[in-house]
């Protein structure tokens, strides 16, 4: 998985897109989902919903200014816990748990983070908010910090590194995940425009870090074994919202995905409606896992034959 940052379908997938690698060579090599959408705005509970099925709350629609622990009030349906925060007690699940348990392997490949497991204390301003010279890593685009099941785990340590291990872990079947979270530095991602550094960023920027960084991962003997891989936006642009009726809802706008694989046929598209918690559904579906919060709505599509169409 790779996430790139605020931008809308029209602006990466439309006529005139300052992503030509993404929208036009990548996109001849997958399928596109037409109708994907962000779960909220601002970026953070994107993040999260993708790896534990768990709604937003009004701190982390704020992107987690401090980095606080979260307070329960009760349980709700599908697992969602109640209340307000950012840092979610250990009973919340996430796939990286489900994994860990199924014997699979897994990693958060962050750039720019350099050092393991790295986020603020608790109750700490988070001071990765914006980018600097030399660190443009953003904890909120982290999403795994953001659980002490993970954070109290040896796992953080070993499993939530570096983008700059990526490489070598690409090099072989055994020593590839089976979950890679890939999240690029703050000018990569698109976020930024311009950059600390002053280049341009924005999407052009994310559509020249893709060109280098994605070749190496669809030459991998893991992808071309059997594979997945999908490029997707944390939300769109400005604070415009999809259209009701998908469980977990639309109010992250309408982004797009695309997903490559073995198991895709190039140059295709769906139009079935799919969300962030749609993903997460998918991934576990993947590997025999049971769907962990919203991801376990009633009427949730995964990704079916519509996604992996290469034999149609």
């Amino acid at each position: 998985m790779i996430n790139l940052e605020n931008k809308g379908y029209d602006k990466v997938w439309g006529a005139g897109s300052a992503a030509p690698y993404l929208s036009r060579t990548l996109r001849g090599k997958g399928v596109l989902l037409s109708e994907y959408y962000g779960i909220a705005h601002n970026s953070n509970p994107n993040y999260l919903a993708q790896i534990s099925g768990q709604a937003s709350n009004e701190m982390t629609r704020d992107d987690c200014p401090t980095y606080a622990r979260f307070n329960q009030t009760g349980t709700a349906s599908l697992g969602q816990v109640q209340g307000t925060g950012c840092v979610y007690p250990a009973s919340v699940p996430t796939i990286a748990g489900q994994l860990s348990a199924a014997g699979k392997t897994w990693k958060g490949y962050m750039e720019d983070m350099q050092t393991p497991c790295r986020h603020p204390e608790v109750g700490a301003k988070d001071d990765s908010q914006g980018a600097k010279m030399g660190d443009q890593y953003a904890t909120r685009h982290n999403p795994f910090v953001y659980f002490e099941a993970i954070t109290s785990s040896p796992d953080c340590q070993s499993n939530v590194v570096d983008f700059g291990n990526l490489a070598g872990d690409l090099q072989s079947i055994d020593s590839t995940p089976n979950l890679s979270y890939i999240s690029p530095n703050l000018c990569n991602d698109g976020h930024d425009s311009p950059c600390v550094d002053g280049s341009q960023g924005g999407l052009a920027a994310s559509d020249s870090w893709l060109s280098q960084q994605v070749p190496a991962i669809l030459d991998s003997p893991a992808f071309k074994q059997d594979g997945m891989l999908v490029i997707t936006f944390d939300e769109s642009e400005g604070k415009t919202v999809g259209p009701s009726g998908i469980p977990g809802g639309t109010a992250g706008g309408r982004i797009g995905a695309l997903v490559l694989s073995p198991f895709t046929k190039g140059g295709t598209t769906s139009a079935k409606p799919y969300n962030h918690f749609s993903l997460l559904a998918s991934i576990e579906d993947i590997f025999s896992l049971p769907r962990l919060g919203n991801a376990g709505a009633p009427g949730l599509k995964s990704f079916g034959t519509d996604v992996f169409n290469a034999g149609s």
